[in-house]
């Protein structure tokens, strides 16, 4: 009786090892990460999953209104790129927006124009973002602040994509400087 226990745990043991290394494949393997969609960028020009996918690119999922994260991301992530000089350019750089009901395209073009030339606006149908929102793994939701006003919470890392849109890691909200900027050199040297 314990040698078919056993046989059967070691069964599911293969099983669920074999999911894994197939989601792990899938996901971080080379293969393009996310899922395709069609958005429009901040000068309400359609844009899709190939932009992505055509150099090494920094995703952030944020939102205009943000009081702190995204602005500091944003701040942040121009900064890294323009310290790293001629391998920054090589890196394109995204802010999609979680909360389209409020972020136009002029919206975004305003509030990303103000802190980098580098970095494209994403928003579209909230139907649209939200698959993709999802299909990127980004955790988001609205959270009602009285008064019919609302914030967003939600990831508040950035997606780091290779050249084909592999995935490539992350930058964690407030991680040191000198990681962010290791990490984005190593992006750089993907393309």
């Amino acid at each position: 009786m314990r040698a078919i226990l056993y046989v059967l745990l070691f069964l599911v043991a293969g099983a669920v090892g074999w999911f894994g290394f197939q989601q792990y494949s899938r996901y971080f393997a080379g293969d393009a990460y996310g899922v395709p969609f069609q958005l429009v960028d901040q000068t309400g020009q359609p844009i899709t999953e190939k932009e992505l996918r055509a150099q090494p690119s920094a995703l952030f999922f944020g939102f205009t209104h943000c009081p702190e994260v995204c602005p500091t991301t944003l701040f942040e992530m121009d900064g890294w790129l323009k310290q790293l000089g001629a391998d920054g350019d090589k890196i394109r750089a995204f802010f999609i927006s979680v909360d389209p009901e409020r972020d136009t395209p002029e919206i975004m073009n305003q509030y990303v124009s103000n802190v980098s030339k580098r970095i494209t606006g994403i928003t579209g149908a909230p139907d649209k973002v939200a698959a993709m929102a999802k299909g990127y793994n980004i955790y988001f939701r609205k959270v009602d602040t009285g008064g019919g006003e609302y914030t967003m919470d939600h990831t508040a890392s950035v997606i780091l994509l290779d050249k084909g849109g592999g995935f490539a890691g992350t930058i964690a909200y407030e991680e040191s400087p000198e990681t962010a900027l290791a990490k984005l050199k190593r992006l750089a040297e993907k393309s």
